[in-house]
């Protein structure tokens, strides 16, 4: 600065400025310590590389702290590698069927087993609709683990098409790689990794009660067949569903239920106690509604409506 002990009113005089907004640029300056008082009680310039060193200084020192803090926690870590990855193998055995208990550990396993997966999950996932809290735990895992070149293979049941926060979880996994298909009924959830592990709830009724963790070759080979035999009656779940009119009555729905096990309409018409030309109308509005071709895929396309199970 060429006069550094002017006053404001002097280089606002000098600059053909407002005295106030000399001293607002004034203290713009000196915040960003491009100016620092000089011992004439005036102001001095500062070079912005001298400004950023004063300025910065601070949030270097706590960078620098932080970096520090977050070495140490990894070597700290890093140090139990060789200690998990024993345990590991110890779990890892062929021929060893285990119990965990507790929903933190039964996360943390299979966490692990999705997080290690080289090749391939099959799931059966009973019980219709998805719980939200599982899709938003399990839609990072599988990304994941699709992103690797996993394959995916998902079963569901026929209603959870019309769950919404499951049709898009389908579509999100479906649109990164994942074969997804929908069949009627399922004995019990599964999860087999690699081929190498499985996990099967210990009570069907009560998923939180605990889980088994299998990896005896035999009963792995049984559970392999059994997903097998239930996927290959799958349907594949498209994300874009069917507009199939309204939800059908009681009486809708018992005759659906009669189609579905093969009765003819003069005895639906008999065993539910109305006309047989009742029965026709209500089959033939069904058949169109469903836009169905056949008595049976009528059946189908209302399984996977949610229409009857």
């Amino acid at each position: 600065m060429l006069h550094p002990n002017d006053s404001a009113e002097q280089l606002a005089s000098r600059a053909g400025l407002d005295a106030a907004e000399v001293v607002r640029r004034e203290a713009a300056l000196a915040e960003l310590s491009l100016l620092q008082r000089s011992p004439g009680g005036g102001w001095s310039a500062v070079s912005p590389e001298t400004a950023a060193d004063t300025l910065l200084a601070p949030a270097l020192r706590d960078v620098l702290e932080r970096q520090t803090a977050i070495a140490a926690a990894r070597a700290q870590l890093h140090a139990l590698t060789g200690e998990y990855l024993e345990a590991r193998s110890m779990r890892s055995a062929k021929g060893r069927v285990e119990v965990i208990e507790g929903i933190d550990n039964i996360r943390s396993v299979i966490d692990d087993l999705a997080r290690n997966c080289k090749s391939s999950v099959d799931v059966l996932s009973p019980g219709g609709a998805l719980r939200e809290e599982a899709i938003r735990s399990a839609t990072p895992l599988d990304l994941d683990t699709l992103a690797r070149g996993a394959r995916i293979r998902l079963l569901l049941q026929h209603t959870a098409r019309k769950h919404k926060p499951t049709a898009r979880y389908a579509a999100e996994i479906s649109a990164a790689g994942a074969q997804i298909r929908t069949t009627g009924v399922l004995p019990s959830r599964l999860l087999i990794y690699d081929d190498e592990a499985a996990v099967l709830p210990v009570d069907t009724e009560d998923t939180a009660a605990g889980v088994v963790l299998v990896r005896d070759p035999a009963v792995l080979g049984f559970l392999q067949r059994l997903f097998v035999h239930h996927w290959e009656r799958g349907l594949e779940f498209t994300a874009e569903e069917e507009q199939n009119g309204p939800e059908p009555t009681q009486l809708e729905r018992d005759v659906l239920l009669l189609m579905a096990a093969g009765k003819k309409n003069e005895v639906i018409a008999h065993q539910l106690g109305v006309s047989p030309r009742s029965v026709s109308r209500i089959v033939a509005s069904l058949l169109d509604r469903l836009g169905a071709d056949s008595r049976f895929q009528a059946g189908v396309r209302a399984a996977m409506n949610g229409w009857i199970s």
